[in-house]
């Protein structure tokens, strides 16, 4: 059986699906043809959820018989963790580990040795794999920082990776900020630009790996048909730009000034450690998925922008 996109049917898991990439994500599947379940703790129907869409109810960082319905799907997208954007306490750092590494060792092994198919994981992470590393370029080779978040993403990764000694092909998402209009990271940049007194967060040096809503999900339906690509994908619009770039975008789009800086001594008071991820950066870019020949309609923050604004 084909799908609208001219490939085979595929039965699709997605832990985490019910958030801001998932639900956009799920809208592609499904209208591409492909047979979708979405896994969350509370999922729900949204108002524009897909009547074709099933939805099971499980707390995924704990084994049970959710685990029973991995075997029947030929792809899982696992998208499932708490958010990073908010001041990090001990607490919430547990959250931030737990809900990735546990979910991600259940789903692997929740997935038969001996598998009838090839199955795919795609299994998220995030470009703060890098650390910390000011104006270098980094593709998927690049090694790995040292602070919470690049930990974390390792930590994470390597439970993906376990799913390699069941035959499953593992594709590593490394994503970069997701910019849409229906939630991410979009929201909460537009406010203080709103109230007249957006601008650049500390010196605006730093880079920002960013990516349009509708590349990512095009971008994944891409990693799911290309059957050879495997390993660590960033996944970033190829021309990452400085905050103060972005600032200034944004208030042209916004039609705001966008002078107003935010200090770093300011940042990292409200926002703790979570402050240094804002202030600091990653250079990432697009490396595995331009040599397999995927490509963008969104590759600079102004086109971006308008379109989302």
């Amino acid at each position: 059986m084909k799908s609208a996109c001219g490939c085979s049917v595929m039965k699709i898991l997605i832990p985490g699906g019910s958030g801001f990439v998932g639900s956009n994500l799920t809208k592609l599947l499904v209208n591409k043809g492909h047979e979708v379940t979405v896994m969350s703790r509370s999922p729900k129907k949204g108002p524009g959820s897909h009547s074709q869409v099933n939805f099971i109810a499980a707390d995924t960082t704990k084994p049970g018989l959710w685990q029973q319905v991995v075997e029947n799907f030929d792809v899982i997208i696992n998208l499932a963790g708490v958010s990073i954007n908010k001041r990090w306490d001990e607490n919430h750092k547990i959250l931030l580990r737990d809900s990735r590494i546990l979910t991600t060792r259940n789903v692997v092994d929740a997935i038969p040795l001996q598998n009838s198919q090839r199955v795919t994981l795609i299994n998220a992470s995030g470009v703060g794999y890098y650390g910390f590393t000011r104006d270098e370029e980094l593709s998927e080779d690049a090694p790995p920082g040292s602070d919470f978040l690049a930990r974390l993403a390792q930590d994470w990764e390597a439970e993906a990776q376990k799913a390699k000694l069941k035959r499953v092909r593992v594709v590593i998402a490394r994503l970069g900020i997701v910019l849409g209009r229906d939630g991410g990271a979009l929201n909460e940049m537009l406010r203080p630009f709103r109230y007249f007194v957006g601008g650049r967060l500390g010196n605006g040096l730093q880079w920002f790996p960013w990516i349009h809503i509708s590349d990512l999900c095009r971008v994944i339906l891409f990693v799911i048909e290309k059957s050879t690509l495997e390993g660590p994908v960033n996944c970033v619009a190829p021309n990452p730009v400085r905050n103060v770039d972005l600032a200034r975008a944004i208030g042209k789009a916004l039609k705001r000034p966008w002078f107003v800086p935010a200090p770093a001594f300011m940042i990292r008071l409200i926002l703790g450690e979570f402050g240094s991820v804002t202030l600091e950066g990653q250079r990432a870019l697009p490396k595995a998925l331009l040599d397999n020949g995927s490509q963008f309609e969104f590759t600079n923050i102004e086109n971006a922008l308008r379109d989302l604004l």
